[in-house]
């Protein structure tokens, strides 16, 4: 039986890339191109690296997958977020759902065929490789947009502080982001390549309120986000830029110090529950345990002879 569905998997998953590769790569242009020797010098061109016939591979199979313009644009926004800003990216992410959602069940059918447990549970194993496969790119942008949302979190109160500083030694805004830009490439190279997108923009002609709100859309980041306003609003109402940028620095200073004080005072709730069911029993078995073992040869004997 185990033999039987092995060989029904193998079947299935030939005639599926099968029919992909038909759908996908046969051309029925190929006589004539054979007549006119058009192939003649696509052969001449160097073959293409393995890695990248692989993406190619995987950005076809992303045209497979219908999805509504909805959806495309949050999906779009969130890889940018993740840094990922490739015109191909949109498809590769597709594609690596639809070759994920088909390799992971296949594997776990493979996997589960020899073994002797329930077929409800072999079923249910295949389901959720299923869904994990189609949903694991998802998570994956997730979490790398998470990490580099992090990442600018942690650079830009320096960034704050050599864009003050720029600002006051007789920059001006445009030339003090690009100056930013190329001071934090190596330390904070998130921070800086959003930068340097601004500066991209500032040069394209775009204006700069909407260079800056496109910095805060990329980004999502709260703190950014309030960068952006300040600066927004001392070039609307005219203020200070150095002004208003160092009273800013001040602000986030001042608001880094309150989080890490929150967060103090917040280390000894959340120590209670590693203590309780971590600390207190060891200390408990070394502190009672040899009482208790004395009490057992020593205290016990003792009673049961004065009862006798």
């Amino acid at each position: 039986m185990d033999l039987v569905l092995a060989i029904v998997l193998f079947v299935l998953l030939a005639l599926t890339m099968s029919l992909v590769g038909v759908k996908l790569w046969v051309r029925p242009k190929e006589a004539i191109d054979r007549v006119t020797g058009a192939t003649l010098a696509a052969q001449d061109e160097a073959a293409p690296h393995p890695s990248l016939m692989f993406q190619e591979i995987v950005k076809k199979l992303g045209t497979i997958l219908p999805a509504s313009p909805k959806d495309v644009g949050i999906i779009q926004r969130r890889l940018i977020r993740a840094g990922i800003r490739n015109p191909s990216a949109l498809k590769v992410f597709y594609g690596s759902k639809v070759l994920l959602g088909i390799a992971l069940p296949v594997m776990a059918g493979l996997a589960v065929a020899g073994s002797q447990s329930n077929p409800s549970n072999k079923a249910l194993t295949v389901a959720l490789a299923a869904v994990a496969g189609f949903f694991g790119p998802n998570e994956y942008v997730r979490r790398v947009a998470k990490r580099r949302q992090k990442e600018i979190r942690r650079g830009l109160p320096n960034a704050l502080d050599l864009l003050v500083v720029c600002v006051e030694s007789g920059l001006g805004l445009d030339q003090a982001i690009m100056q930013v830009s190329k001071e934090l490439e190596h330390a904070h190279p998130q921070i800086s390549e959003e930068f340097g997108l601004v500066n991209l923009e500032l040069k394209a002609g775009k204006r700069r309120v909407d260079a800056l709100r496109n910095l805060a859309d990329r980004t999502a980041v709260d703190d950014l986000r309030k960068l952006v306003a300040v600066l927004i609003q001392a070039d609307r109402f005219g203020t200070g830029v150095a002004q208003s940028l160092r009273a800013h620095s001040d602000f986030m200073r001042v608001q880094a110090r309150q989080t890490a004080e929150e967060k103090a005072a917040k280390l000894g709730v959340k120590l209670v529950f590693p203590i309780f069911f971590c600390i207190l029993p060891s200390l408990f078995v070394v502190t009672v345990g040899p009482v208790m073992v004395k009490i057992y040869r020593d205290l016990l004997p003792m009673m049961r002879s004065f009862g006798d």
